[in-house]
């Protein structure tokens, strides 16, 4: 099983670049992706009824063209959600889990805290409310997969300049102890589980063409619960993949080496 995550940066502008020919071509099982920026009434049909995918969306109800999260998946989950239970938070569109029989996807567009102090305060909570929402479900007995655009980058490995950013959210001390924190609840980061090297980031800032540079920050991630691990051959990022600020990241599974 192949399952990919991704910021478009815009669902109906990645569509007018080959996005449908790109996921014929790559062909995952699922795919989740993150500010979408639309709903689905603004969508069209070829968008909402992929061949072969089942769709799901969530989006802002506060503020149209905002945030927003999809998944396109071939199997049909058993159940899917739109949020944590907490308003605040649900009502940005920014959260799709989806159940299946091995595991449950948590598709998150984690909040970014770079505008405002109150933006970065509302990030944390965020952090917060999904931590005791996903350890809920990791008592329960579930194999969780979460992966998303959690909009920090957790080390210096994981981005090209961290003197320059330590007072750059993203990139602040808090945020990255509330990573600490996450991953010492029994999280694993897949991409680190088969490639300890830096250089390898999701997002590069578009107005200065850091990308051309590889000036960039690994912000996208996959997660899985500790003993989800042996499921997981690989983790992988496709930076050569164009149309968003963002790259493609995926992981692939052998869902026959669970116990």
């Amino acid at each position: 099983m192949k399952i990919l995550s991704w910021n478009v940066n815009g669902i109906r502008a990645i569509h007018k670049k080959g996005f449908l020919e790109w996921l014929t071509q790559t062909n995952p099982d699922i795919i989740c992706l993150q500010e979408t920026k639309a709903s689905p009434e603004q969508l069209p049909n070829e968008l909402l009824n992929i061949s072969n995918y089942i769709s799901y969306f969530s989006s802002s109800v506060n503020k149209k063209g905002y945030s927003g999260v999809a998944i396109y998946t071939k199997q049909k989950p058993i159940n899917v959600s739109y949020g944590f239970g907490i308003e605040k938070f649900d009502s940005e569109g920014r959260i799709l889990v989806a159940e299946y029989d091995k595991f449950v996807l948590i598709n998150i567009y984690y909040p970014n805290g770079a505008s405002s102090d109150i933006r970065l305060q509302y990030k944390m909570e965020f952090y917060d409310a999904f931590l005791i929402y996903a350890n809920k479900l990791k008592d329960e007995g579930k194999n969780l997969i979460i992966c998303g655009d959690l909009n920090t980058a957790h080390q210096e490995i994981d981005i090209a300049r961290p003197k320059e950013n330590e007072k750059t959210s993203g990139f602040l001390p808090m945020e990255r102890d509330w990573m600490d924190k996450f991953i010492s609840h029994g999280y694993k980061d897949t991409f680190r589980l088969f490639n300890s090297e830096g250089g390898n980031y999701t997002w590069w800032h578009l107005v200065t063409r850091a990308r051309s540079r590889n000036v960039g920050w690994r912000i996208d991630y996959f997660f899985v619960t500790a003993p989800f691990v042996t499921a997981v051959k690989n983790g992988f990022i496709l930076p050569d993949v164009q149309g968003s600020d963002h790259c493609p990241i995926g992981i692939e599974l052998n869902l026959n080496n669970l116990d």
